[in-house]
């Protein structure tokens, strides 16, 4: 299992069978990488231009996604950070509280490393959210982030306890009973 630099699990053998698509890739099957940051490696942001910005990883030649020509291991500028705010262990959805300095519920897990990078592997930003009791488990124990669980009770207390908060601050409460003036 890929391990971080400090030697616990994350949770996972392969960094890339969590991964849907780079986050520089558009719709189209186009690196918006070489478009934006192009000047920091001009070879690679030129041979991207020169196929109309094709992400080979993406789509092959034809546009077909069947015929990359690349996995996503393989571009030396990949990067895939997980948007959905829920645990992807065991489906707890985030509940952020305006102006409090609660701890979230949900923490944003690394599943790649720059220590275990080489020039052969180059080191790819690889993120998902993890709740804080499923982060715990995976950097504590054996866990994987793909195992099938349920929410831990606490998780599902502290998320309900946040709810009742939001509805107590959503309730109706007249003008009068606001500001009663004796």
């Amino acid at each position: 299992m890929e391990k971080a630099p400090g030697g616990t699990s994350v949770g996972v053998d392969d960094p890339y069978d969590h991964v849907d698509r780079c986050d520089f890739v558009t719709d189209e099957g186009k690196c918006r990488w070489a478009r934006e940051h192009g000047r920091h490696d001009p070879e690679f942001a030129d041979a991207r231009s020169a196929e109309e910005f094709r992400c080979p990883a993406a789509v092959g030649p034809d546009g077909d996604p069947e015929g990359a020509e690349w996995d996503w291991s393989d571009c030396p500028h990949f990067r895939c950070r997980n948007r959905d705010r829920e645990c992807i262990r065991c489906g707890l959805e985030e509940r952020r509280m305006a102006h409090s300095d609660e701890r979230p519920l949900l923490e944003e897990h690394h599943l790649s490393y720059a220590d275990s990078a080489s020039e052969d592997n180059p080191a790819h930003e690889i993120t998902v959210y993890l709740c804080r009791w499923c982060h715990s488990k995976v950097h504590g124990s054996w866990a994987r982030i793909d195992d099938d669980v349920n929410p831990d009770p606490e998780a599902i207390a502290e998320k309900e306890g946040r709810r009742t908060k939001e509805q107590s601050e959503m309730g109706f409460q007249s003008a009068a009973e606001r500001y009663d003036e004796e």
